[in-house]
């Protein structure tokens, strides 16, 4: 058996994004979000959250991708008014992090909280769709396995291996 190598990089300061996947694969798990707006809603996934447009099947359906095994189905809502609030999240790198609350900043004002970091070592942005969709960008921050923050999260029952 093969070992699988994951896209998203070992936690770092200076840790590179991978490049957006543009391959075809059998989608392990993907999200689908009802929209009553399925352009305005494309629009933000990829100008604000750095997704691309894979494909589109216009009327019915966008298929947007980030990194690979990030999938994110956009089809239309079946009923008009306010949709049912959902969380989805995203890995990415510390890095991005503000690139990614500007960008959805400027397409839709006060749509973003954060960033913030996280007692389980990572640092957390999180922006409300047009979708009412909860989207968490959460990026690993590296880890001294030796440190007082490793203990910490021992103590809370992740398992982190010594150095």
């Amino acid at each position: 058996m093969s070992e699988y190598v994951s896209p998203v990089p070992m936690p770092a300061l200076d840790a590179a994004a991978p490049e957006v996947y543009r391959g075809i694969y059998g989608m392990p798990m993907f999200v689908t979000v009802p929209t009553p707006d399925l352009e305005a809603s494309r629009d933000f996934w990829v100008r604000g959250l750095g997704f691309i447009d894979l494909f589109s099947v216009p009327g019915r359906l966008t298929h947007l991708r980030r990194w690979a095994f990030q999938d994110v189905l956009l089809v239309p809502a079946e009923e008009a008014g306010r949709l049912p609030a959902m969380s989805v999240s995203f890995s990415c790198v510390l890095g991005q992090l503000d690139e990614i609350a500007e960008r959805c900043e400027e397409l839709v004002a006060g749509c973003t909280g954060g960033p913030r970091e996280m007692p389980w070592n990572s640092v957390e942005l999180t922006v409300v769709t047009p979708e009412n969709v909860r989207v968490v960008m959460t990026a690993a921050r590296p880890l001294d396995p030796d440190s007082a923050r490793a203990d910490h999260i021992r103590a809370m029952g992740i398992e982190v291996p010594r150095g």
